[in-house]
């Protein structure tokens, strides 16, 4: 195996101790900082060169967001490599017991090309912090962004501890042939069979994995919003990164009256953003490739189109566009989308919605719009998703506090912030106790007695207290 080699070094150096001091966790994630400094022009003229991604765009999600995760994760390290002392019962009340946070040894991490820095280095962040050694691969598709990780990561990093493998599907099936202790994988449109690839080949090592996958996630819209507000919401949540974004609103489901109020709402929104021609925009991306380009372009033929509709292939180019009437049927509806077209499927009512939304695999995400608070608190808790975000979209995982990961086909654990040190780290349950004090031990030896059997019941058993009230 072409990458045995890599793999045997990165665990001899795990081996050694090396990664474990905070000290060590600290200095390698304050070099990610700078690399992120240094490097802040060429990320964007990567990121642009291989998706058109507008600067602002790229700046907000590559980097700024990266530089919050890595600012929690420095000013917090010390608090959370901590041992978690726990409660004890009346035997080892002297006793010492804890939850020790130790790191899983040799991990990998496969990012995808759509956010090709912010979702290799926010799991790369976590895994540093929590002691581990690292392989990343980043994207072939993003190829201006992987040429750039792979030729300047290693100047910032360790190298005895830190690699970036390149390569397409052949090179990473070879990698995922070795044993790891960890693998986290990132994928887009096509991620729950890649995804099932990843978990097998793990499952050969019984090697334990993150999977953020994807999905076609809901917007739901009552009759009672800001039409306004809901649009511009809306229609920056889907069209952000020319809509390849993994938690953005898939489709809307509101009824007939409300799709009539969104349209213009939705096309003045559009106007405000990108003007009159938004292929003129130079706030509106372009399609990562042309294959990509070629699936999104007959989803058009779904429903009617209602707003934009126009492509581009030499430039890799489709217009934000918004189709009405869409049927549960239309090809639209029967994938994640991961561009700049947004449905509406016209529904009854909430109740209808919800039917909906779960008559369907859980989604990353699940989207809510009402000046009712009541109607956003039914969607959330009559509906099981990823993540939710009620009168807003995509905002969610911008808060380092809340885990962000799905559940079902979108995807398997969590991460940002204290979640992703806490997924790489194996939380390994330590109990040290007295040498002495060996009288209280003699209850539990053989010959066993009921009178012995009375003494354990008195010291080990936990007795219920009174009931829980949620406020």
């Amino acid at each position: 195996n072409p990458y045995a080699g890599l793999v045997s070094h990165l665990r001899a150096s795990w081996l050694s101790g090396k990664t474990r001091p905070m000290e060590y966790r600290m200095a390698q994630l304050e070099a990610l900082g700078r690399f992120l400094d240094e490097k802040k022009q060429e990320i964007l003229e990567a990121t642009d060169l291989d998706m058109g991604k507008p600067s602002f765009e790229a700046f907000f999600s590559e980097i700024l967001l990266c530089k919050n995760e890595l600012n929690v994760t420095l000013n917090n390290l010390c608090h959370w490599m901590k041992d978690e002392h726990v409660d004890k019962n009346l035997v080892m009340q002297l006793d010492s017991a804890f939850i020790r946070k130790d790191p899983y040894g040799v991990v990998l991490i496969i990012a995808p090309w759509n956010y090709p820095i912010h979702l290799f280095l926010v799991p790369l962040i976590g895994a540093i912090a929590a002691g581990n050694c690292v392989i990343v691969k980043p994207s072939e598709i993003s190829k201006n962004t992987e040429r750039l990780v792979a030729e300047t990561l290693s100047c910032y990093l360790d190298n005895d501890c830190f690699a970036v493998v390149t390569g397409g599907v052949p090179e990473t099936t070879r990698l995922l042939e070795n044993k790891f202790d960890y693998i986290f994988f990132t994928g887009t449109s096509c991620s729950p069979p890649v995804g099932r690839i990843v978990m097998t080949a793990a499952a050969k090592h019984l090697t334990p994995v993150t999977l953020e996958l994807g999905g076609k996630n809901p917007c739901y819209v009552s009759d009672t919003c800001d039409v306004t507000n809901v649009a511009r919401r809306v229609a920056w949540g889907r069209f952000f990164n020319a809509g390849q974004t993994c938690i953005a609103p898939d489709y809307v489901l509101c009824t007939v009256e409300m799709q009539e109020k969104l349209m213009p709402a939705l096309r003045e929104a559009i106007t405000e953003f990108f003007g009159p021609n938004p292929q003129e925009s130079p706030d509106f991306g372009r399609i990562v490739g042309d294959k990509q380009f070629r699936r999104i372009q007959t989803l058009l033929g779904s429903g009617r189109v209602a707003i934009g509709g126009q492509t581009d292939e030499a430039e890799r180019y489709i217009a934000p566009t918004v189709l009405a009437d869409v049927l549960p049927s239309d090809p639209a509806m029967q994938e994640e989308i991961f561009g700049p077209i947004l449905p509406i499927v016209v529904i009854a009512n909430m109740d209808e919605a919800i039917d909906f939304i779960n008559a369907r695999p859980r989604p990353l995400a699940i989207y809510a719009f009402s000046c009712d608070s009541k109607v956003v608190n039914e969607v959330l808790e009559r509906t099981s998703s990823g993540g939710f975000c009620g009168n807003d979209t995509l905002m969610h995982v911008t808060l380092t506090s809340l885990p962000f990961g799905g559940i079902g086909n979108s995807g398997l654990g969590k991460y940002h912030g204290k979640f992703t040190f806490d997924t790489f780290s194996h939380h390994r349950g330590c109990l040290h106790r007295n040498m002495g004090l060996e009288a209280l031990n003699g209850p539990r030896y053989p010959p066993y007695t009921q009178q012995k059997l009375g003494l354990l019941t008195a010291t080990f058993e936990v007795k219920r207290r009174g009931t829980c009230t949620l406020l």
